[in-house]
Formats: C-alpha cells, sequence, structure tokens
C-alpha cells in the first residue's frame, strides 16, 4: 500500500517537493521575458553589474537584479550573466571579417549620398566598418531634387563616382523619374542611384527587432513618421519626439540581421560601385 504521506517527515528537501525549480538561462539580448508575480514584460536591451535592463512594447524600460523571478512561456527561470562569445576572427555588424589594427583611409574621391540623416545613422552603424577600411565618406544629400545641381557643381568621373541610396524608389515615382533622367544623361555612366520600396528607411529596420509585430498603416494625408509613432503608442508631438522615437529604433540593431533583404542588398551594391577599380 502507497504511503501518501511518505515515509519520513523530517526529511530534507519535504519543503521544496512538487515545487517547481527555477532553470537557469543565459541573459541574451533581445529575449523576452516576464516579471513573475508583476507581469511586465519586456525584451533584454542590456545587461551590466549584475542587473538586467528589459523594455516593454511601448519603449518603456526596467531594471531588475539578475537570478530568479522571471518567466518564459510561463515557466519560471533564473536569468545568469550571458556566456563569453568564443574567441576568434571578429566580425563586423555588415557581416564581414574584421580588420584589425588598421586605422581609417583616407577618403576616395568617390562617395556614397543618402537622402536623410536617418539613413545616414543607420548605414553608419551597420557598415560604418567596412566604409572606413575602404576609405568611402557618406553624405547626406536633402533630397534627390538636389542631385542635379550636385552634379553640375562636382560632376562625376571614372576616379569619382556617386552612390545615391533613395527612399521608396518604386515605378511611376517622382524619385524613379529623377533617377532616370540622370541614369540618361552625361553623368549617367558614373552614378549609381538605387533604393528600396519603403516609404520611409524606418521601415528597413525589420518589425521584430523593434519587438513589434509589423509597422503600423500611417492613414493618408498623415505625416508618415508622426503616424508611426501614435500608432506605436509613442509621443509625437514635436520633432524631439519623432527624434527620440528614431534613436529607439536604431539602438534596437545591431547587425545586418535587423534590416531588410531589400536595403541590403542595395548599400552592398552601392559600396562595389564606389570601390570598384
Amino acid at each position: 500500500m502507497d504511503d501518501r504521506y511518505g515515509t519520513d517527515v523530517l526529511a530534507a528537501g519535504w519543503r521544496e517537493k512538487g515545487r517547481k525549480t527555477s532553470k537557469p538561462v543565459p541573459a541574451e539580448l533581445d529575449l523576452v521575458v516576464e516579471v513573475a508575480g508583476d507581469g511586465y514584460c519586456g525584451a533584454i536591451t542590456r545587461v551590466e553589474n549584475g542587473s538586467v535592463e528589459l523594455e516593454d512594447w511601448k519603449g518603456r524600460t526596467r531594471v531588475f537584479p539578475l537570478g530568479a523571478g522571471f518567466l518564459i512561456d510561463g515557466e519560471p527561470v533564473a536569468l545568469v550573466p550571458p556566456k563569453a562569445a568564443p574567441q576568434g576572427r571578429r566580425r563586423t555588424a555588415s557581416g564581414s571579417f574584421a580588420v584589425e589594427d588598421q586605422r581609417a583611409r583616407v577618403a576616395l574621391p568617390s562617395r556614397i549620398l543618402v537622402e536623410g540623416k536617418h539613413d545616414a545613422e543607420l548605414v553608419e552603424k551597420v557598415w560604418g566598418a567596412d566604409l572606413r577600411v575602404e576609405g568611402v565618406a557618406v553624405e547626406f544629400l536633402q533630397g534627390i531634387d538636389l542631385l542635379h545641381e550636385l552634379l553640375e557643381e562636382e560632376p562625376p568621373s571614372a576616379k569619382r563616382r556617386y552612390g545615391v541610396l533613395v527612399d521608396h524608389l518604386v515605378p511611376g515615382s517622382k524619385e524613379s523619374r529623377i533617377a532616370e533622367q540622370i541614369a540618361r544623361g552625361r553623368h549617367g555612366a558614373h552614378v549609381r542611384i538605387v533604393g528600396h520600396p519603403f516609404v520611409d528607411v524606418w521601415q528597413c529596420v525589420k518589425p521584430q527587432a523593434v519587438g513589434i509585430a509589423r509597422w503600423p498603416v500611417v492613414p493618408r494625408g498623415t505625416d508618415w513618421k508622426t503616424g508611426i509613432c501614435r500608432g506605436l503608442g509613442w509621443p509625437a508631438e514635436t520633432k524631439e519626439d519623432l527624434g527620440l522615437a528614431w534613436q529607439r529604433i536604431l539602438s534596437r540593431v545591431t547587425t545586418y540581421r535587423d534590416l531588410e533583404p531589400e536595403l541590403l542588398g542595395r548599400v552592398e551594391e552601392l559600396i562595389d560601385f564606389v570601390t570598384a577599380p
């Protein structure tokens, strides 16, 4: 006959019998966890000094001590410091092998032009190390409408090539018409204009990297960035609000894997074009 009460009530471990134990889990960046008994849920954005920072879907952050007290899929876990990466040949954010102990080259005459400040910051974050090794400068173009004027003032040549990255380069758009005119013109041989199909470079960041299921749909007639922020529940009343929103998005980009392939291929194409012998 089974003894439902056990054979020894004073045996060690009787208090823990039947209680779930917390499984140790490395606190890797972007891992989503829930705080037990709190309900706060967020992705890990930073681990340092025995603490872990979580960011929820609204961009709010809180800091908790490493250890037990967290849930993943309803199961208790104890967050522990992430394992150190094995030593080996380091890669850059773009996936290229890093060139160690080499100073940036003097900038080449050729350059890459991007339409906006945010575009330039994103290109710098992912491809900056590669561009410095190659000696390629990224310059801010205030709009493709001004490209004709720039080409007349500083004409391109076989030794001074321009690669241009454009937002929303789709058939029938203003951007595509200007690109076609330049390609047919006298500077076309030394200018490469490429672009992605998204309204703005924000959308070139994968939604999953930002911690959302998809980018909100912005109603026609609404400023796109303002609409995105409102759709995500972020402040959107001032230019400073929009700037902070972009910095929040940019902070979630760590490697090329966080970007849409429609942008990746185009930037690589421009780098090849301006560095070709």
